[in-house]
């Protein structure tokens, strides 16, 4: 995939404007990958189901191009916390994710001003670089709650007051000029092959949810997939600590942490040049840091 736009599916009845990013990290492929199939099985399904009706406009987007053809997280800076006004407004500067940012804010604009949408659904396709379950981060607004709760994997709140920089911040009804609902799916670890099914599945339910297909035309397999995987996982969880990695700390995981495994107060979770360190409390882990490049060694959740 060398184009920023995987795809763009359009129906015949007026509606949302539906932007799906993948590769916001460009080490996370199953979110490029899902698009790309979903926009296949959108060309086919008129021809195989003559009442499909689609309402509003559907974008697939690559977020950090560059680092996606590189296969690396990112070239200068975690693009998922540049989406900062300090950072967009600067002039041309030597830092890459700045002309990611600023090319994929032109696009979205061009799509709002040429369709005038009802309104924008963002959803942010991830995976994790440990294994274990699927699940969404919403922002504080009601919305993105009901819509992450279709997906049916665990809901995580708290994301959005303890990090910065995020589509969940930028992408909102203030800051866009018309009603906007942002969410972030995380679909399983970076390389597991069913992580492209679980972000299929997802960018399908949504469309079932925002209302832009009927749900007699959504297969019940996509329920099936991601019902099945988050069964013995929790509804709702909040975030109750993380740890932000230093600049030149030398941060270690320890092995074998999986997403949502319990951990008790004083287990040793990672290391660094100092030392053991130890979790703050009762809990579940959330995305421990098995990979070089990232800022957050871990979450928790309860």
């Amino acid at each position: 995939m060398t184009n920023r736009i995987i795809g763009t599916y359009e129906g015949d009845t007026h509606g949302p404007l539906f932007i799906v990013f993948g590769g916001m990290h460009g080490n996370e492929p199953a979110g490029v990958k899902a698009l790309d199939i979903a926009f296949k099985m959108l060309e086919v399904e008129p021809i195989t189901n003559p009442d499909f009706e689609f309402r509003g406009r559907l974008v697939g987007i690559i977020g950090n191009l560059k680092a996606y053809k590189e296969n690396k997280r990112y070239i200068d800076k975690d693009l998922n916390r540049c989406w900062k006004h300090s950072i967009i407004s600067q002039p041309a500067n030597d830092l890459a994710e700045h002309e990611e940012l600023v090319a994929i804010l032109k696009i979205i604009h061009q799509h709002i001003d040429e369709y005038q949408p009802t309104e924008l659904v963002v959803l942010d396709l991830h995976t994790t670089s440990s294994f274990g379950g699927i699940f969404s981060i919403v922002s504080n607004d009601p919305k993105s709650t009901t819509y992450a709760k279709a997906l049916h994997a665990p809901v995580i709140r708290g994301f959005i007051d303890r990090l910065a920089g995020t589509t969940l911040h930028y992408f909102n009804s203030d800051q866009m000029g018309i009603p906007t609902t942002a969410l972030t799916f995380e679909s399983g670890q970076h390389l597991e092959a069913l992580s492209v099914n679980r972000a299929i599945a997802a960018i399908v339910n949504c469309l079932k949810i925002i209302g832009m297909v009927d749900e007699e035309h959504i297969e019940n397999q996509h329920d099936t997939i991601l019902i099945s995987y988050a069964k013995d996982l929790p509804t709702v969880v909040d975030l109750v600590s993380s740890y932000s990695i230093d600049e030149d700390e030398k941060f270690v995981m320890d092995p074998g942490f999986k997403n949502f495994q319990p951990i008790k107060k004083g287990d040793v979770l990672a290391s660094n040049q100092h030392g053991p360190i130890v979790a703050e409390k009762d809990a579940m882990i959330l995305m421990p840091l098995y990979q070089k490049k990232g800022d957050d060694g871990y979450f928790l959740v309860q």
